[in-house]
């Protein structure tokens, strides 16, 4: 069993801070294996009905349990799983529980406001660069046309009806189970036409003809993909300057691997790697959590991805294939914008990171193997920056093993005022 090291420190870091952790993805993402993987865990399968019975007691199954950790695979399978969860959180506070689904919390009304601040949730993303190196297969065209399934990953070619079945299931166990759509074809229809125009401008008025449904209905079948983790919206960065664009998002497929499947390709030619390499891209912001949007003006400017710290210049991101191939001037004309904020370029031939100018401005140049880090540098607020902006001084807390950086200030604010 492939251990992916990058989810399963992921998991330890949310179980210091909540007792709860609710591990959501796609369907095949992985998220048994994962779960499997952890080690010394009691694993329980609640699609078995032998597990739903001992379940239906939970003060009774929480007393008996050895276990310090517990995994409740599909859990939305079980009656009533908040009630479990929260006995488990407020009554058995040395357990630490890992919970998994195909989609968000808020996606069913079993769990609709009963965990509050007991729970962590994790969105688990098709393979990221960590995991490549896991499986040791970081090879991008490879994990460009098969996608980041697992299951996918590890075929030596696609296979149409790993495609279609996974489609097929998504629609009757996921979609029927939680929205009860009642038009098949056009949802399906609409899936395959988000898949096929990935990455550009979402346009509610032409998927509506396309699918002969109406735009509010093709607005909740966008809303379905969301919550079940299969499309991103990205939305436009503005600060409602007449220039920029301020409403239309972009909408991304979830895998690479059913964006080649639905455009038709099975051999990748050199202008199909950019696009495919901005969904890679965005699949490690979300891994690292988080949903960036984009920039676009009226006259054609464009940044793939902005991040926007509380407090701090918006981090411009760009996306290229090869490094030759960039030009800095919708860079240059964000900068105007909005000056001061740190620019990154992606790209896959940089072997190490470094620093370029270009006309001009500052980058940092990296690879998808080195995004990582940098995101983790420049976008994560320590606890040391917290405090030395409240003037509190690096010797004004005593941080607790697993406390965020949220409760060590909280901590911290209390004894200055004592003093």
């Amino acid at each position: 069993m492939v251990k992916r090291n990058f989810w399963l420190e992921r998991i330890t870091q949310a179980w210091r801070q909540k007792p709860i952790v609710w591990l959501a993805g796609v369907r095949r993402a992985g998220k048994t294996f994962l779960a499997k993987s952890l080690g010394e865990t009691n694993f329980l399968d609640c699609e078995l009905p032998r597990v739903r019975r001992d379940l239906e007691d939970p003060e009774d199954f929480f007393r008996n349990v050895t276990a310090r950790r517990i995994v409740f695979d599909e859990i939305h399978r079980l009656k009533n799983p908040a009630e479990l969860l929260k006995i488990a959180a407020d009554h058995f506070p040395h357990l630490r529980i890992l919970a998994t689904g195909s989609s968000t919390l808020a996606a069913t009304r079993k769990f609709r406001d009963t965990l509050t601040d007991r729970k962590r949730v994790i969105h688990l993303t098709p393979m990221i660069w960590q995991d490549l190196l896991d499986f040791r297969q970081p090879d991008l065209s490879h994990r460009f046309l098969q996608g980041g399934l697992p299951p996918f990953f590890l075929r030596p070619r696609p296979v149409d009806e790993d495609f279609t079945d996974w489609m097929d299931s998504y629609w009757s166990k996921d979609i029927q189970a939680l929205f009860r759509f009642d038009r098949r074809f056009a949802f399906l229809r609409f899936v395959e036409l988000v898949f096929a125009r990935s990455g550009g401008i979402f346009d509610a008025t032409s998927f509506a003809a396309d699918c002969e449904v109406s735009r509010p209905t093709i607005n909740n079948f966008l809303s379905a993909l969301e919550t079940t983790f299969v499309a991103t919206r990205v939305r436009p960065y503005s600060t409602r300057k007449t220039t920029e664009i301020v409403a239309a998002p972009k909408v991304y497929a979830f895998d690479t691997g059913f964006v080649c499947y639905y455009r038709g390709w099975q051999t990748l030619r050199p202008d199909d790697r950019g696009p495919l390499w901005e969904h890679l891209v965005l699949n490690e912001l979300l891994a690292h959590g988080h949903v960036p949007s984009y920039w676009r003006t009226k006259q054609g400017h464009e940044i793939d991805f902005v991040l926007a710290p509380r407090g701090r210049a918006p981090l411009a991101i760009e996306c290229k294939w090869k490094e030759r191939t960039f030009s800095a001037d919708a860079v240059a004309a964000f900068r105007r914008y909005y000056p001061g904020g740190k620019n990154l370029l992606v790209v896959s031939d940089a072997v190490q990171p470094k620093r370029r100018s270009f006309a001009g401005l500052e980058f940092d140049v990296c690879s998808i193997s080195h995004l990582g880090k940098w995101l983790s540098r420049e976008t994560s607020a320590t606890a040391l920056d917290v405090y030395e902006r409240l003037d509190l001084g690096p010797g004004g807390y005593v941080r607790a093993e697993g406390a965020g950086p949220k409760r060590a200030v909280r901590d911290a604010i209390r004894r200055k005022h004592r003093r």
